[in-house]
């Protein structure tokens, strides 16, 4: 099989198998799989509000896989996108009452700027240990997103807690001209459109610019960028820092679209949820869009299981763990030789003469 192929085989395959084996773990439930099935299909996907609820959940999925996706074509596996998230969150709600804002879009890009900005400095820190202290970025990375989380909690509860905010600790809410609208006829916000044009700039930057061409000579081979004099440590970092940029972004989209004001809400596993969605996408920040709405779907469809059949709400996180492990698995058969390996399988063994005085 060529590269094209198995790039969309086994991400499918896998997805598939985690589907049925998703089926068979909610049977032990006395729960027909087919139902689950179709459940699942017609929460995600099955009308106009279910696809409403899908592309609202995949806005924040694009953004977080890229914190994952651009890192990994400079050789990194960082995984604290849902740090440089709640970090993006909170600077979004703190300028907004920290410096007084023209309440209107420019007002709005200056507080997704500021989210941005927040994410990628928390990102570039991992890239940065990694360079420079020699510390496992993938380490650091999560170690960083419990700080993050841990931070954001401490603020939030303390001292950028409003006042009139009683059992649910929130910052004072964003003032309703800095709020990012939803898309004319539908209960869309137009983060989804950010999203998928911060996918299609990152995909275009990796493709057909310099820069972006050496983030991937570093991460395909170190030795050959340190020959050819890149600057492996300034991309590393920059990969870092424009993947947390991307987190940071999400989090500002989900406190000026969805939330009003930064929360506990906001600590909802989108950036975890990312890690996945890059995978499956096999780093492509092009691919991470279908990848990102397919999983989207998957999170819409956890209420209505619950409804319907009486399965909690986050059952549907077993379905992306099973999902995740089958796709690591399904890279080690990336490398298998199917040409050989058919060919070994439908080959006939000749059978050998018996001796004649072997005869009984």
């Amino acid at each position: 099989m060529n590269n094209a192929t198995l790039n969309f085989a086994l991400p499918t395959g896998a997805i598939l198998a985690a589907l049925l084996l998703f089926g068979l773990f909610v049977s032990f439930a006395g729960v027909n799989p087919v139902e689950v099935w179709v459940l699942l299909f017609k929460g995600a996907f099955g009308d106009w509000y279910s696809w409403q609820n899908t592309l609202q959940r995949a806005a924040p999925l694009m953004l977080t896989a890229l914190c994952v996706a651009i890192p990994a074509r400079a050789g990194l596996t960082v995984i604290g996108g849902e740090g440089a998230l709640v970090l993006g969150g909170l600077a979004c709600a703190a300028l907004a009452h920290a410096v007084p804002l023209p309440v209107n879009v420019v007002g709005t890009v200056a507080v997704c700027v500021a989210g941005a900005v927040v994410g990628g400095l928390w990102m570039a820190l991992a890239g940065w240990l990694r360079q420079y202290r020699g510390i496992n970025e993938t380490i650091s990375s999560l170690l960083l997103a419990y700080v993050a989380i841990g931070l954001f909690k401490h603020l939030v509860e303390g001292p950028l807690r409003d006042p009139s905010s009683l059992n649910k600790p929130s910052t004072p809410a964003l003032d309703e001209g800095l709020l990012i609208g939803t898309i004319s006829g539908s209960d869309v916000h137009w983060g989804l459109v950010i999203g998928v044009v911060v996918c299609v700039v990152a995909g275009l930057w990796l493709r057909l610019t310099p820069s972006g061409f050496a983030v991937r000579v570093v991460g395909g081979n170190p030795r050959a960028a340190q020959l050819v004099g890149l600057p492996a440590t300034r991309l590393v970092v920059l990969a870092c820092a424009l993947g947390g940029a991307a987190a940071g972004l999400a989090g500002a989209i989900e406190v000026a679209a969805v939330h009003t004001s930064a929360n506990a809400a906001l600590i909802a596993g989108y950036g975890y949820a990312g890690i996945l969605v890059s995978f499956i996408a096999r780093h492509n920040p092009l691919a991470v869009v279908p990848v990102a709405i397919v999983f989207g779907g998957f999170g819409a469809a956890g209420s209505l299981l619950q409804r319907r059949l009486g399965l909690p709400d986050a059952s549907v996180l077993l379905l992306q763990g099973i999902a995740f492990v089958l796709i690591l698995a399904s890279e080690a058969l990336r490398d298998t030789d199917w040409k050989a390996l058919l060919a070994r399988l439908t080959r006939i063994q000749p059978v050998e003469p018996v001796p004649q005085g072997e005869k009984s």
